[in-house]
């Protein structure tokens, strides 16, 4: 499948870049063209930067009653067009077609949620300690904000900027990445095709080192916000610092997935291989380092064998797999280098690790299971992205505690275990803006956020408009 020539959306119109340059769009399943796109520059940048300036002017003005019906437009603008977009995420990046549904519901959920929760914002009023004055705060939007996206999810990065920014007032450009922009540069044509106010969206993508450096030093943008590695995120809060802007990061994980004796393993094994696995593990909250408890451990190994041998590996719709290719075969290559180099180091390559049968041509790769790995292992240490678990045994309550603490990522955690005092325990105590208790759970309306070097603020929930307004405290006398 060909999606054609695709073009930037600046101003409120479908555009070339100056250059004319375009940039081919590689699907990782099959190593052929999927489309292009009009690839950007600095001068492409810079038109949205002002594009962006004259609709934030326009938008800030409105009230929220007008921006949700521009919001909801949009809303039902992607629910027509849901098939494809959904093919489009198929074929940039390997999304199963059954996962790409969460995109759309991101992204249309997000419209929805955050038109609602900023018209039940209300002022707040501040007690004057002397009664002799009226004190109230009030929120209003930032200004121009710029958005970089991952290529992981697609829609769903989209959805997590875009609704926040709109309802509080704010203009916004996204930068989908490199990887999957095709879906991002359809939305583009919905908003041209809805006629939305011109400036107030755009999409342009292009060489990050040139077009997202360019955008993140210049004066203009008040908000940066990025979905992408810690490694990206320390690289463009130095090129912010040109003014003063709000920083609003998700960035890398490395989760710890921890076993008890106690947990129910049905449901343990279940979201660790579903949260392991789907989308090929490239997934910021995916657990990388299972921890389990002796005595549960050769039962919860030999089951989850089982479940990664029996997992259907393909592409696209047809095919209905329960797992794609990773998005390149760069990432395919850096992953198996790591597999070689932990069991060079002493780790066992319990299962997978290679190529699967009949799958050669693309990025597939079998899922993997490593054990007898240690901390000083790379797949304890290292962001893995991809299909890679490495389960290790332990016996120690603070041992464990202590181990899944040891990274400079605080992401995502998740523990099993029915024990109350334990739960209270590890919730309290786990270095991690998320902790799973028996469950995995994600949606628009919940905060999600990491600490340390998984990012600052939050995606979803209220707390994410805390990037896109300011507060303005306004005193006068009784």
């Amino acid at each position: 499948m060909n999606f054609g020539y695709k073009k930037m959306y600046i101003g409120g119109k479908l555009v070339d870049a100056i250059s004319g340059e375009k940039h081919k769009v590689i699907c990782p399943a099959t190593e052929e063209e999927v489309g292009e796109i009009a690839w950007a520059g600095v001068e492409d940048a810079q038109l949205a930067l002002e594009a962006a300036q004259k609709g934030f002017e326009y938008w800030s003005k409105l009230t929220m009653y007008e921006r949700r019906e521009w919001m909801m437009k949009l809303r039902a603008a992607v629910l027509e067009r849901e098939v494809e977009l959904r093919k489009a995420m198929v074929y940039e990046m390997g999304k199963t077609f059954e996962s790409a549904e969460e995109d759309i519901e991101a992204l249309v959920n997000g419209l929805d949620f955050y038109s609602n929760a900023v018209m039940n914002m209300n002022d707040e009023m501040i007690p004057d300690l002397d009664g002799t004055h009226d004190h109230r705060i009030i929120h209003q939007p930032a200004g121009v904000a710029v958005a970089y996206l991952a290529w992981n999810f697609p829609l769903l990065n989209v959805g997590y900027k875009i609704g926040p920014a709109l309802a509080a007032g704010c203009s916004i450009i996204i930068k989908p990445s490199e990887m999957s922009p095709i879906s991002s540069y359809l939305v583009g044509e919905i908003l041209e095709s809805i006629d939305f106010p011109a400036g107030v969206v755009n999409f342009i993508c292009g060489k990050s080192s040139v077009v997202a450096s360019y955008m993140t030093k210049s004066t203009i943008p008040r908000v940066v916000t990025m979905i992408g590695s810690s490694a990206t995120g320390k690289r463009v809060m130095a090129d912010s610092t040109t003014s003063i802007k709000k920083l609003g990061m998700e960035l890398g994980g490395n989760a710890p997935f921890i076993v008890f004796p106690d947990a129910d393993l049905d449901k343990a094994l279940a979201i660790g291989t579903g949260v392991k696995y789907g989308n090929c593990g490239q997934v910021c909250v995916a657990p990388n380092r299972f921890f389990v408890h002796e005595e549960v451990y050769d039962d919860f190994l030999e089951r989850f064998t089982e479940i990664a041998k029996n997992l259907k590996i393909g592409h696209g719709q047809e095919e209905k797999p329960d797992m794609g290719p990773l998005v390149s075969i760069k990432d395919r290559e850096c992953l198996m280098q790591l597999v070689q180099d932990d069991v060079a180091a002493g780790a066992t390559l319990h299962y997978g690790g290679g190529i699967p049968a009949g799958k050669e041509k693309g990025s597939f790769m079998e899922p993997t299971i490593l054990t007898n790995t240690t901390p000083q292992s790379r797949c304890f240490r290292e962001e893995l992205f991809g299909p890679v678990a490495g389960i290790m045994k332990f016996n120690d309550e603070e041992e464990v505690l202590r181990l899944a603490n040891d990274t400079e990522y605080g992401l995502a955690s998740y523990i099993f275990t029915q024990d109350e005092a334990r739960i209270a325990k590890f919730s309290r105590e786990l270095q991690f803006g998320e902790v799973q208790v028996n469950t995995v759970r994600y949606h628009i309306n919940l905060p999600h956020g990491g600490i340390k070097d998984s990012g600052i603020g939050h995606d979803c929930s209220i707390y994410a408009l805390d990037d896109y307004l300011v507060k303005k405290r306004i005193s006068s006398l009784k």
